[in-house]
């Protein structure tokens, strides 16, 4: 590609595509993402296409679903991370490996 920006776009793409993949790596943890990011995003125009109780609930159970995946998993919700390091709080952005049994 002799286009900069787009090289650009596509290594920043690569980049949050590996950071992703280090943050879901148990296998419960993928999965539950695979219902759960799809189930909040639809949330979000439900708010407007029908009753609001019907977007929130959406909104909600897929982000509780998430939630409920990184607890698994061992390390923090990715929108938390940002408030907890403003609040000098800790932080596990990457779950450390479990021991192999």
């Amino acid at each position: 590609m002799s286009f900069p920006i787009a090289r650009r776009v596509l290594a920043l793409a690569a980049r949050a595509r590996r950071n992703w993949l280090a943050r879901h790596q148990h296998p419960f943890n993928f999965a539950i993402h695979l219902v759960g990011i799809p189930l909040a995003v639809a949330g979000v125009p439900l708010l407007f296409l029908t009753d609001w109780y019907w977007g929130v609930g959406a909104v909600v159970a897929g982000y509780a679903l998430q939630w409920l995946g990184h607890r698994v998993e061992g390390n923090d919700v990715g929108e938390l991370i940002p408030l907890k390091r403003l609040l000098g709080l800790p932080v596990v952005a990457v779950a450390p490996p479990r021991p192999s049994t």
